[in-house]
C-alpha cells in the first residue's frame, strides 16, 4: 500500500500517468506521464500538431484520454473538487474581437464569474478579486480602457488578470507571446516569474519561442506526440542535438558537390 502524505496532495499539482488521446481517430499523444508541483513554471515546446494544445485540453477535462490517468489536484479534471482552480488562457492576442467592446476591468471581472453566480450583482468580495488581479498584472492606469486599444502585450496581461480574479492557483497559457513586441513580452515573462515565486502560482505555458521559454521558466517539456525532453530549461538539447532526437537527418551530410570553381590566372 503506497502512503501518501498531505504535503504531497498539497504540493503536487497534477499528474499525468501514461495517458494516450486521440483526437477525430488521430492518435496525438502518445504515453505521455508528467507531474507537475506547486510554483513550477513549466514550457511546453514542439513543432506544430506535437499535441501541446491537446494535452492543455486533457488536463482541462475537454478532452478524454484513451487510457491513462489525469489528476488534477488529487483529482479527476473539471470536477467539483477543484472547480475554479485551473485558469485556462488560450491564444487570444492575435485573434481576440475587436468588435468587442469591453474595458479591462470588466473584462477581468467575467473572471469572477461562474454557471452559479453569473446573474448576481459585483459584490465587496468580488470587487476586492478584481482590484488586486489588477494590481497583480499592472494594468491600475488601464482599468477603464477599452481592450480593443490594448497593445498585444496588455491584452495578454488583461486575460492573465481575468484567470487570477478567478482564484486560480495553477495556470495553462497557450501561446500568450504571439503578437506581443519585445519590450512586452520581457514585461510578461516577468510577470510570470513573479506569479510562481511570489504569489504561488503554478504555470504551464506553451510557446514556439524556445529562447523565450528557456531564458524564463524552470523546467522545460519537448513534445512531439510522446515526450521527447523533459528536464532543467537550461539543460534543453541544442537545435542539432533536438534534430537528432526527433529522428530528424541532416539531408546535406552525404551530398557530394558536383560543381567545381574555376580557377583564375594567378591561382596557381
Amino acid at each position: 500500500m503506497i502512503i501518501v502524505s498531505n504535503k504531497e496532495i498539497i504540493d503536487q499539482i497534477l499528474k499525468l500517468r501514461n495517458i494516450s488521446v486521440l483526437r477525430s481517430g488521430v492518435q496525438v499523444l502518445d504515453n505521455i506521464s508528467i507531474e507537475v508541483n506547486k510554483g513550477d513554471f513549466v514550457g511546453l515546446v514542439g513543432p506544430n500538431g506535437g499535441g501541446k494544445t491537446s494535452l492543455l485540453l486533457t488536463i482541462l477535462g475537454e478532452l478524454k484520454p484513451l487510457k491513462g490517468d489525469v489528476m488534477v489536484y488529487g483529482h479527476e479534471p473539471a470536477c467539483r473538487h477543484n472547480s475554479g482552480m485551473v485558469g485556462w488562457v488560450p491564444q487570444a492576442a492575435s485573434n481576440f474581437s475587436g468588435n468587442i467592446r469591453i474595458s479591462v476591468r470588466e473584462l477581468i471581472n467575467l473572471g469572477t464569474l461562474s454557471k452559479n453566480n453569473f446573474l448576481r450583482r459585483m459584490d465587496d468580495n468580488s470587487r476586492d478579486k478584481v482590484d488586486q488581479a489588477i494590481k497583480m498584472v499592472g494594468l491600475i492606469e488601464m482599468e477603464n480602457v477599452d481592450i480593443s486599444r490594448l497593445s498585444g502585450g496588455q491584452l495578454q496581461r488583461a486575460l492573465i488578470g481575468k484567470a487570477l480574479a478567478s482564484e486560480s492557483n495553477f495556470l495553462l497559457l497557450d501561446e500568450p507571446l504571439v503578437g506581443v513586441d519585445r519590450s512586452s513580452k520581457n514585461s510578461l515573462l516577468k510577470l510570470l516569474d513573479d506569479l510562481c515565486h511570489h504569489h504561488g502560482k503554478t504555470i504551464i505555458m506553451v510557446s514556439h519561442d524556445l529562447s523565450a521559454v528557456t531564458q524564463s521558466t524552470h523546467r522545460i517539456i519537448y513534445l512531439e506526440k510522446s515526450i521527447q525532453f523533459d528536464g532543467p530549461s537550461k539543460e534543453l538539447p541544442d537545435l542539432n542535438d533536438l534534430a537528432k532526437i526527433r529522428g530528424i537527418t541532416d539531408p546535406h551530410s552525404t551530398h557530394i558537390p558536383t560543381h567545381t570553381t574555376k580557377l583564375k590566372r594567378g591561382d596557381v
